[in-house]
C-alpha cells in the first residue's frame, strides 16, 4: 500500500510539474514579452526555494494529506521542466516553422505536426530527470507532510527504532528506481537519438 501512494505521488506530481511548466516555458516562445518574467525573474525564483520550504508552506495550507505530498514535489520539479524545455525551444529549427507558416498551417498544425515531434528528445529528458528528483522529494514529503507512502513508513521505522525496515525501505526504492531507468527510459532513449540522428 505505501509502496502505490509514493508511485501515485512522484506520477502525480511529475504530471502537474510537465503540465505547469511546459506552458510556462511556452508562453515566452509565443509571446516574448513574458520572457524576462519567465526566464529572469520566475524559474530563478522557484529554483532557488527551498523545497523544505515549499513542503512546510504546503502543510501550513493544505494539511497533512495526499495533497500536500503531491504539491510539494511538483513545485521543486517546475523549474526543471522550464528548464529542459526552454533548452529544446532555443534549439528548435526555425526555418522548419517558418516553412510550416509560409505554406499557411496554422499553429495547432505547426505546434502538432512540427514542434511536438522536434521537442520529443527534450520532453523525454525533462521527465526522466524529474522521475529521479520527484523520487528524492517524495521522501521528504511523505515523512514530515504524507500519512500514506514510503516516507511515511520511514518515519514510523524510525519512531520505533527500526533499522532493518529503512534499510528494506531504501533498497526498495533504489531497486525501483534503478529497474526504471535500466528497463523503461534506456531503451526509449536509445529509440529516440537513433529516431532523431535518422
Amino acid at each position: 500500500e505505501h509502496m502505490f501512494w509514493s508511485v501515485f505521488h512522484v506520477l502525480a506530481a511529475i504530471a502537474i510539474a510537465f503540465i505547469v511548466g511546459s506552458a510556462l516555458a511556452f508562453l515566452p516562445f509565443y509571446y516574448r514579452v513574458f520572457r524576462l518574467a519567465v526566464y529572469g525573474r520566475f524559474t530563478p525564483f522557484m529554483n532557488s526555494f527551498p523545497g523544505i520550504g515549499w513542503l512546510l508552506l504546503a502543510v501550513m495550507w493544505f494539511g497533512i494529506n495526499h495533497i500536500t505530498v503531491v504539491f510539494a514535489i511538483a513545485v521543486v520539479l517546475v523549474p526543471f521542466t522550464i528548464i529542459n524545455m526552454r533548452e529544446g525551444l532555443d534549439n528548435l529549427d526555425h526555418e522548419l516553422i517558418e516553412m510550416g507558416h509560409s505554406f499557411g498551417r496554422g499553429r495547432w498544425n505547426i505546434f502538432s505536426k512540427i514542434l511536438l515531434p522536434s521537442l520529443f528528445p527534450f520532453i523525454f529528458a525533462t521527465l526522466r530527470i524529474n522521475f529521479g528528483v520527484a523520487w528524492k522529494v517524495s521522501l521528504t514529503a511523505e515523512l514530515f507532510g504524507g500519512d500514506k507512502g514510503l516516507g511515511s513508513l520511514l518515519n514510523l521505522a524510525r519512531q520505533d527504532f527500526d533499522t532493518p525496515l529503512i534499510l528494506v525501505v531504501i533498497v526498495i526504492i533504489i531497486a525501483f528506481v534503478y529497474s526504471t531507468d535500466r528497463w523503461i527510459f534506456t531503451p526509449v532513449q536509445n529509440y529516440l537519438a537513433k529516431h532523431h540522428a535518422s
